[in-house]
């Protein structure tokens, strides 16, 4: 790797991960207080297990953005990017819509806009790189569950 690429490298991992700090600053207040008198379903992990999954998930978005990103003289990488940035941001977001609005169903409208978002990004990431790809769909796995449990806390919450 040259110098630039080992730069493209290091933001893409820092992008990824600031996405989860932007996210944390709106969850971490709401754990010991609201999220806790919330009715939860059998299924729900446990809160210590949401931090180290997502670390890992973002560190995986960050090296399959790499890995896209490397490639910025075709044309198709502008879409693919485009959409990647758009899916990280409903990442985010979700955050601020469940945990800052207090609310499982504006979370789910989020949710829902992130999981198609992210489908097209594994999509348009497969036709540039399928390493790319391959590496989101744990987060594509992680997603689709957050999206059944955000559903479930909406449905007993509501």
């Amino acid at each position: 790797m040259n110098f630039g690429e080992i730069l493209k490298f290091v933001a893409s991992l820092a992008i990824c991960q600031l996405a989860g700090l932007i996210g944390s600053l709106f969850t971490r207040p709401a754990i010991p207080t609201w999220y806790q008198s919330l009715n939860k379903p059998s299924f729900a992990p446990p809160n210590w297990l949401f931090g180290p999954v997502w670390i890992s998930l973002y560190l995986l978005m960050g090296i399959a953005l790499f890995l896209v990103w490397r490639k910025a003289g075709e044309a198709r990488v502008k879409t693919a990017l485009f959409i990647f940035a758009l899916q990280l941001l409903f990442n985010a977001f979700w955050s601020v819509a469940f945990f800052g609005f207090r609310s499982p169903a504006f979370g789910l409208i989020i949710i829902l806009l992130l999981w198609i978002t992210l489908l097209l990004t594994i999509i348009l990431f497969a036709r540039l790189s399928l390493a790319a790809s391959i590496l989101l769909w744990p987060y594509f796995l992680w997603v689709s569950f957050a999206s059944w449990l955000n559903f479930s806390f909406w449905w007993l919450n509501r």
